[in-house]
């Protein structure tokens, strides 16, 4: 009988806890369409060898010559480009492409940004004067044309883009976390700390950090989107990545001079880039509305 009350007990409360996760969810309001379209994008970035039908640089020159259309064939569902490469495949690795050149640029960019951020806002004076208007000269500067005169040094490619990206992005970060730490380090813990006689190194890295990482996360969730339209506008301006790779900006390009005929050359993969920067911008606004207090308190 004890063994039977326990397990009913148990179950009782294993229900309970199901039922306040669920309610905490529903809380969240979690915007499930963008979620759905990031999810889209993330599997075929990582499954792309998987779920393309086809090699996206295999030539077929008949099927470029009879210009397939979407949905005319089931062997080539969104039809074929000029040279007669599968489009659907060709979106697939697409996503690949700008999923890696966001993340990474993103991700380097958002820690230099940050590390930058937390030195000038902690140690103040003539070292945060300096970071600071150096800043505006980055954010000043029109972002694009930043990227273009990197890329057209450097030369093009993968790797270049992600420098590209990278060197316009970090000042955003660096702006953004300064102003955060100079509220923090006025905080109690932060005060007691330098009283103890913690260096200044394990302030930031254990104290300062922590208390930021929200807004690294918001930060990084409203650019990718501006990420991957600057990728795709290196591309489509044919100094990102090299011509004749799968990424969306170059099927724009090559797709521009037939915009009547051929028509689903540029369409396609310009509604690719829409619906993504579209999601990720409105995922970004969910996320910083649930992380930021204030707005989360009205």
């Amino acid at each position: 009988m004890a063994t039977a009350t326990n397990e009913s007990t148990i179950e009782v409360k294993q229900s309970a806890a199901l039922q306040r996760r669920w309610r905490q969810m529903q809380e969240l309001r979690l915007p499930w369409i963008p979620i759905g379209v990031l999810m889209v994008l993330l599997v075929c970035a990582v499954f792309a060898n998987f779920l393309a039908p086809y090699d996206p640089k295999e030539i077929d020159v008949l099927k470029g010559v009879q210009r397939v259309g979407p949905f005319q064939t089931s062997e080539n569902l969104l039809g074929v480009d000029m040279l007669g490469r599968d489009m659907l495949s060709r979106l697939i690795h697409g996503a690949r492409i700008s999923a890696f050149i966001s993340l990474v640029s993103l991700g380097f960019g958002a820690a230099v940004g940050t590390a930058i951020g937390i030195a000038s806002g902690y140690f103040g004076g003539k070292t945060d004067a300096f970071i600071m208007r150096l800043c505006d000269a980055v954010m000043g500067f029109p972002t694009i044309l930043l990227a273009l005169i990197i890329v057209a040094i450097l030369g093009a490619g993968i790797l270049n883009v992600i420098l590209a990206i990278m060197a316009t992005v970090w000042a955003r970060f660096a702006r953004q976390i300064r102003g955060e730490v100079l509220t923090l380090k006025e905080r109690d813990f932060v005060t007691m700390a330098v009283v103890a006689g913690v260096p200044s190194r394990t302030i930031m890295a254990r104290h300062i950090f922590p208390n930021v990482v929200n807004t690294v996360l918001i930060v990084v969730s409203l650019l990718v989107g501006q990420t991957i339209l600057l990728e795709a506008s290196l591309s489509f301006l044919g100094v990102g990545v090299p011509p004749g790779e799968p990424a969306w900006g170059i099927m724009v390009a090559e797709g521009r001079n037939n915009l009547i005929n051929v028509w689903w050359l540029s369409l396609l993969p310009g509604l690719a880039i829409t619906s993504v920067v579209i999601a990720m911008n409105l995922f970004g606004d969910w996320l910083r509305d649930t992380l930021d207090p204030k707005l989360r308190r009205t």
